[in-house]
C-alpha cells in the first residue's frame, strides 16, 4: 500500500468509512501480534492484547495526524498498551541473564545424536522458547528498544517516537540491551558460538519436557503454521541474528474475524481529542 493510498484509507476511515477502517486494521494486525508475542511471550497472552490493541487504534484513529506513518503510530499505541499491561506468566518469574544462565547450564542432559523428526521438532520449540524467555531477562523498556531495534530494524527516530522518548534515551537503551543479549548469547547459546558456549538445545529437551516448560502434545511455537526453515538457525553467528530468526507469526484468524465484527457492528465508535 502506497502513502496515498494509506493517507486516502486514513481519511476516509476517521469520516466513518467501516470498510476503510477495516483496510486498515488489517494491514497492521500482523505486525502488532508480533510486537505482541515477542512482548509477552504466550500466544494466547499475545492474542488478546493484539485484540485489545486494535480495538484502541479503532476507536482512535481520529487522533492521527499524520505526525509519523500510520503502521509506527499504531506501534505506540501497542507499546503504551503492552507496558501498562500486567505482567505476563513468565515476567512473574522474574528471570535475569544470570539466573537463566545458571538454569540453562545446570539443567544440560547427555543427547545423542538423534535424527528423529520428532526430536527434531521438540529442539526447535526449545530453540524458539529459549529465545522468547531471554527478552524478558530485559526489563519492559530495553525489551521494547530492543525488539524495535534490533529485531524489527525500526529506525531510531521511530522507537523513540514510538516509546514516547528523546532518540537519545531510546538509543541508550536500545545499546544496553543490545550489550547484554550478545553477551549473555555468546557465553550460553551454542548455536551462536559451538566452541566456546556449553548449551545446545537437544540437550535441553529433557530437563525442559519436565519441568513442563515445553509440552509435546501442545508445541507453541514449533508446530506455528509460519515456522519454516527454522533448521536455518544451526549457522547463525550472532545475537541479532538468532533473535530475528522467529517465522514470521500471523494473528490467527479469529482476530480479524473479531475485529471485522466490531468495526461493521458499530458497536465501537470512533473518537477525537
Amino acid at each position: 500500500m502506497t502513502e496515498v493510498d494509506e493517507r486516502g484509507l486514513v481519511e476516509a476511515a476517521k469520516g466513518g468509512d467501516a470498510d476503510a477502517l477495516s483496510d486498515l486494521v488489517s494491514g497492521v494486525r500482523d505486525n502488532v501480534y508480533r510486537l505482541a508475542l515477542r512482548m509477552v511471550t504466550q500466544p494466547v497472552e499475545a492474542e488478546d492484547a493484539t485484540q485489545e490493541i486494535l480495538i484502541r487504534v479503532m476507536t482512535r484513529i481520529s487522533t492521527f495526524r499524520g505526525e509519523a506513518k500510520f503502521g509506527t503510530w499504531v506501534h505506540r499505541i501497542a507499546v503504551n498498551h503492552l507496558m501498562d499491561r500486567k505482567k505476563s506468566a513468565v515476567e512473574r518469574m522474574e528471570l535475569t541473564f544470570d539466573l537463566y544462565g545458571e538454569d540453562l547450564v545446570a539443567g544440560l542432559a547427555d543427547a545423542a545424536p538423534n535424527s528423529d523428526p520428532a526430536a527434531e521438532l521438540l529442539a526447535t520449540e526449545v530453540r524458539l522458547a529459549c529465545t522468547q524467555a531471554m527478552l524478558t531477562c530485559l526489563d519492559r523498556d530495553h525489551r521494547v528498544a530492543y525488539i524495535l531495534g534490533e529485531i524489527f530494524e525500526v529506525s531510531s527516530e521511530d522507537g523513540a517516537y514510538i516509546c514516547d522518548v528523546a532518540p537519545a534515551t531510546y538509543r541508550k537503551r536500545l545499546s544496553r540491551a543490545r550489550s547484554r543479549v550478545r553477551s549473555f548469547v555468546g557465553d550460553n547459546c551454542g548455536l551462536v558460538s559451538p566452541e566456546y558456549a556449553r548449551c545446545r538445545c537437544e540437550k535441553r529437551i529433557k530437563p525442559a519436557l519436565a519441568l513442563g516448560r515445553i509440552n509435546p502434545d501442545r508445541l507453541i511455537y514449533a508446530e506455528h503454521p509460519a515456522t519454516k526453515g527454522v533448521a536455518e538457525m544451526e549457522q547463525l553467528s550472532d545475537a541479532a541474528g538468532l533473535m530475528r530468526s522467529h517465522p514470521e507469526y500471523s494473528a490467527p484468524d479469529h482476530i480479524a474475524q473479531r475485529i471485522h465484527t466490531l468495526i461493521h457492528s458499530g458497536q465501537y465508535e470512533i473518537f477525537g481529542d
